[in-house]
């Protein structure tokens, strides 16, 4: 390997980045592709994200170091080329040793929820329970297969679990690899409810990202980066209204001491354009999002035409302007109405609604003050509708790269309804958790995982040095419910409720992760190659239930049936439309599903049955205060 003979000039540290990696699980064997490292990916090809058997890819999280000068300016990116990297990595997967989820302890609500004991309490033997196999280290280029890179010598209560792997790409980048989206039960007992199966694992993870560099004999500081092995993403381009990145952003904005410099002027093109294509995107997960936010629906606002008009700073689109921004839900106005957007449960979400402010999602205090900026008038007008952004990291001026990667990293995970949530959970918007911006604090010993007693309460959201402080690895994931595809398979749009929901397909949880309504791949072809313009019409119209293949028997038997092949469900990929046809838009969602029969028949464009409706209405997901909601001040 050849190496740099002395260090190049300016370069004081280095960074790991993205500060957070996200990996995620695939029933594969081996099939796997890059996570995204922009925020504006080209499409793949139909079928990319299966492999030739029908089995889903994992998603790997690839890690690069750049050379930084005093002031944290990027001066280069550091490779296997000219330095000497040792990287190390450690996951671990302690959700059965963690606390139970029953709500987000750090709002108010969560003294009406039931007491989060711990997991699995009965076990005495707590280390049976933690999935850890220790660090594993890699360095050079193109290394792949090796023992000493895998993670399968942790074990549940015995039984040894994969956890994922390490790999280099050709320039001796990290590349990590999680699980096989394999769960299962210790005892053999279904899983019966959507976050706390006891006697369950799973193999998602998450755990630190360090390196030790050197060049020319010069041993470089490095600041460390964190990897979380989450589920896999059912949506692949499409991205919630709040993503995480927000959220990071947002908590930064908000800390004296972890504040980077003052937010920049907002800007439409990079604060405000994104909402409503967030909004119109979600049209090809939810049937309700369609109706209005779709192509040619009331509020399209994405066509050239509107972005042109909001875009503009002229008093004569004031009006317009305040109008669009006020439809968003503010906690001290409407918070617990369904009406505004976004139309998405929240952190409290329950049947029947209560009247809290975390009843339904907001936009992070920061979105929410730009979008007043856009209102008034207070803003570049800086929409290019030529513009053609970035489509590979290598397109993007080195200083950007580690920004650009961090938030490509951070904008396809959710931040809506921590409940618990797909990727990450509530402690990501606690200002303990971080080091720097975007960057987790790591524990100083990895090993020392103190308990907490039996319970976790609200008020150890603030223990000082406690578990929302420096993370040991397994720290992040260990909120998330156990296995995660009993809670996925439970995050559905348009519960039942009292008083009636005002459309069958809204509020709904994760359908930029979790899809809920989507165009089918028949539908799709009618639209390609149909000769009737009615026909045509129609099918694009036309949705179909994202959860059909386990929609059998009862909820339990659904949420079993996904935990049996996580595989089976359809992945929402972006196909070209009809060429020069303006009856349709040059770009349409569709579901790919793999080459087999679906159990059930797929097309539902009603409101659930009425008996399904009942058993969906009464499973702990969406009853979060068996006792009463206290009096909140």
């Amino acid at each position: 390997m050849a190496t740099a003979e002395k260090l190049p000039a300016g370069i004081v540290r280095a960074a790991i980045h993205p500060s957070i990696g996200i990996a995620r699980v695939g029933n594969s064997s081996d099939g796997s592709f890059y996570g995204p490292e922009i925020t504006d990916p080209q499409p793949h090809p139909a079928g990319f994200y299966r492999d030739g058997s029908g089995a889903l890819k994992r998603q790997s999280a690839r890690f690069r170091i750049y050379g930084l000068d005093a002031d944290g300016k990027p001066l280069a990116e550091l490779t296997a080329i000219d330095a000497t990297i040792a990287w190390t990595v450690h996951l671990a997967n302690k959700k059965a040793s963690w606390y139970e989820f029953q709500l987000a302890q750090d709002i108010p609500e969560a003294l009406s929820a039931p007491a989060q004991m711990l997991r699995n309490i009965t076990v005495s033997d707590r280390a049976s329970l933690s999935i850890d196999p220790g660090p594993r280290s890699i360095s050079g280029p193109n290394v792949k297969g090796g023992p000493q890179h895998i993670f399968d010598t942790g074990s549940f209560m015995g039984t040894p679990v994969y956890l994922g792997e390490l790999r280099t790409d050709e320039a001796g980048r990290l590349v990590v690899l999680g699980g096989r989206g394999k769960s299962a039960s210790h005892t053999g007992t279904r899983a019966i409810t959507f976050a706390n199966n006891d006697g369950w694992y799973d193999d998602v993870s998450d755990g630190p990202v360090t390196a030790e560099v050197t060049i020319g004999g010069t041993t470089l500081p490095v600041d460390p980066a964190w990897v979380v092995v989450a589920p896999p993403n059912y949506a692949p381009l499409q991205k919630s209204v709040r993503t995480m990145w927000d959220l990071m952003r947002d908590v930064a904005n908000s800390s004296p001491r972890l504040k980077p410099k003052a937010p920049p002027r907002t800007s439409f093109e990079r604060d405000i354009r994104p909402l409503f294509e967030r909004l119109a995107g979600l049209q090809w997960v939810n049937e309700g999002f369609a109706a209005y936010f779709g192509w040619r629906s009331p509020d399209y606002l994405v066509s050239p035409e509107c972005l042109a008009r909001l875009n503009s700073r002229d008093d004569s689109e004031k009006q317009t302007r305040e109008m669009v921004a006020s439809q968003f839900r503010r906690a001290d106005r409407d918070a617990w109405s369904p009406v505004p957007w976004p139309w998405m449960y929240g952190d409290a979400m329950n049947i029947p609604t209560p009247k809290t402010s975390n009843a339904f999602t907001t936009l992070t205090p920061l979105q929410l003050t730009m979008l007043d900026h856009w209102a008034d008038g207070d803003f570049d007008a800086d929409y290019d509708p030529a513009r053609k952004p970035p489509r590979i990291i290598e397109d993007v001026p080195l200083a950007e790269q580690p920004a650009m990667l961090d938030r490509a990293s951070l904008e396809f995970c959710l931040a809506d309804a921590f409940h618990p949530g797909c990727e990450m959970t509530w402690p990501m918007r606690q200002t303990s958790m971080y080091m720097a911006p975007f960057r987790l604090r790591h524990a100083a010993d990895m090993n020392d995982d103190p308990s907490y007693g039996a319970a976790f309460t609200p008020d150890m959201v603030t223990l000082p040095d406690g578990p929302l402080y420096g993370q040991v690895a397994g720290g992040v994931t260990r909120w998330m419910a156990v296995p995660w595809q009993a809670d996925t398979a439970s995050c559905r749009s348009g519960y039942p409720s009292d008083p009636p929901v005002y459309a069958p397909h809204l509020p709904t949880f994760w359908p930029a992760r979790v899809p809920n309504q989507v165009l089918s791949n028949a539908n799709y072809d009618i639209v390609m190659k149909s000769k009737s313009l009615d026909d045509r019409l129609k099918a694009f119209a036309t949705r179909s239930d994202w959860l059909a293949p386990i929609m059998h028997g009862g909820y339990l038997d659904q949420i079993n049936s996904f935990i049996g092949d996580i595989g089976q469900m359809g992945v929402v990929e972006m196909r070209d439309g009809p060429k020069g046809d303006p009856a349709f838009p040059a770009m349409i969602g569709v579901q790919d599903v793999p080459p087999q029969p679906l159990v059930v028949a797929a097309t539902r464009t009603l409101a659930p049955a009425a008996s399904e409706a009942h058993d969906l209405a009464r499973i702990d997901k969406v009853r979060r205060f068996p006792f009463g909601l206290k009096t909140l001040m």
